[in-house]
């Protein structure tokens, strides 16, 4: 006889109990475990999915917004300056606008008619450069059986095959530049309308959480502000670089090619192929030695922009480390092309600063004495808003929380830049005293 422990099923769905030979044995009917989805659970789901799914198509109105803001937070502190100087908003608004129209109009008449013509230039005398390549190919053993293949180009086939994607690629353009067209159009509006935005934005939002928001404000702005400096300043840098290299091989349209280098200078990736083709195009007619000299020099040139110079500009001004730069690019770009690369880093910065500002604990985090003094001094300014803002409208209660928040950030910047100093006088007296006593020793 088989020995049965504590329960064991059998073969006919029921669970037989006994713990010991002799023990009574009772035979009792197995559970059944029913899951069932209530309507409210159901319909969460729904609304779920059909968020995600929203979210995915509006990609491309994010990503305009995303970018609008960023030009907000970029003009934005240009027109309060001519505020301060006594210009109303208005006419701020106007100025800052008409210029940015006017800067855009000159680069585009400097850049596009001259490379367009440098195009059609090089068309004409495609078949005399084609046959110089071919030559200099031919001459040289390794490069031979390229010249012959260089003469057999079937140039209708080529374009044949290209007329679709240069139908798509017309297509896309068009899509950017009126979602380009939006962002400006939505960044004017939101300049126009601020502080009737920023009191929406204060009224749903506690007063007691109003500091905080008005920091967050301030921070993202000062994102935007780093990011688009160092945008202009590795643009310049691209720039210059270009028309010395041009200029000092012998192009006469270095201008033109400088400017459009600076400017596609801002695409991640894709801007350095850009570059490429009109610097090869102005080379070609003075041999394919100092063409492939200055494609070797710019390849070399935007290694170094982006392992040294991106890096190091970006981490400085948006406060990310050199790794999370290189990270955060990487991606962008697989997940949302030259745009999601294009807005990365501003994106990354403004999630560090809100971890920050959230108070959200990382792993391994522990609470230094900083953090305990912000958060008293927190405390602190919240009673006086809240005094300051009893009885006030949400768009004025918002200006006093900027203000307060803004004077706060100055306070701690100079007493940063006060223990900074400190600190290099202390260390200098500690190293000429260490010294001192070295030659005394002697």
């Amino acid at each position: 006889m088989a020995v049965r422990g504590p329960a064991q099923v059998q073969s006919d769905g029921v669970v037989e109990r006994g713990s010991a030979p002799g023990d009574a044995v009772t035979r009792a009917p197995a559970r059944l475990h029913r899951i069932e989805i209530t309507a409210r659970t159901f319909f969460t789901l729904l609304l779920v999915i059909a968020t995600c799914w929203a979210l995915v198509k509006l990609v491309p109105v994010i990503l305009m917004t995303i970018a609008s803001l960023m030009l907000v937070g970029a003009l934005n502190p240009v027109v309060e300056r001519l505020e301060a100087r006594g210009w109303r908003r208005g006419l701020a608004i106007a100025t800052v606008f008409t210029v940015l129209v006017i800067v855009a109009v000159v680069l585009g008449t400097l850049t596009f008619p001259a490379l367009v013509a440098q195009g059609a230039e090089l068309l004409q005398r495609e078949p005399v450069l084609r046959e110089q390549l071919a030559q200099w190919l031919a001459g040289r053993r390794i490069t031979a059986p390229l010249a012959e293949s260089l003469r057999r180009i079937n140039y209708g086939a080529i374009l044949g095959n290209s007329t679709q994607l240069a139908l798509s690629a017309s297509v896309r353009t068009l899509e950017i530049m009126a979602y380009a067209v939006g962002a400006i159009s939505l960044s004017l509006y939101v300049i126009l309308d601020r502080d009737r935005l920023r009191g929406a934005l204060y009224a749903l939002v506690p007063r007691t959480h109003h500091i905080p928001l008005s920091r967050v404000l301030l921070n993202l702005e000062r994102i935007v502000g780093g990011y688009i400096r160092g945008q202009v300043i590795t643009s310049a840098l691209m720039g210059v670089f270009m028309f010395v290299l041009l200029r000092v091989v012998g192009v006469e349209s270095a201008l033109p090619i400088a400017v459009f280098a600076a400017l596609v200078d801002v695409l991640p990736y894709i801007g350095g192929l850009l570059l490429l083709a009109p610097a090869l195009l102005a080379t070609l007619p003075l041999g394919p030695v100092i063409s492939l000299t200055v494609l070797g020099l710019i390849v070399v040139y935007q290694e170094v922009e982006s392992r040294l110079l991106i890096p190091l500009l970006y981490g400085r001004s948006l406060r990310l480390p050199s790794s999370v730069v290189l990270v955060a690019l990487l991606a962008g770009g697989v997940l949302y092309g030259v745009v999601g690369a294009l807005l990365a880093l501003p994106v990354a910065a403004a999630a560090l600063m809100l971890l920050e500002e959230l108070r959200v604990a990382l792993p391994g985090e522990t609470e230094t004495p900083d953090k305990e003094k912000q958060r008293e001094a927190d405390v602190v300014n919240e009673l006086e808003y809240t005094a300051r803002t009893e009885g006030l409208p949400a768009h004025e209660a918002a200006a006093v929380a900027l203000e307060m928040t803004d004077g706060r950030t100055k306070d701690e910047t100079a007493a940063a830049e006060e223990a900074a100093v400190l600190a290099a006088e202390r260390g200098a007296e500690e190293t000429a005293d260490v010294a001192a006593s070295k030659a005394d020793a002697t």
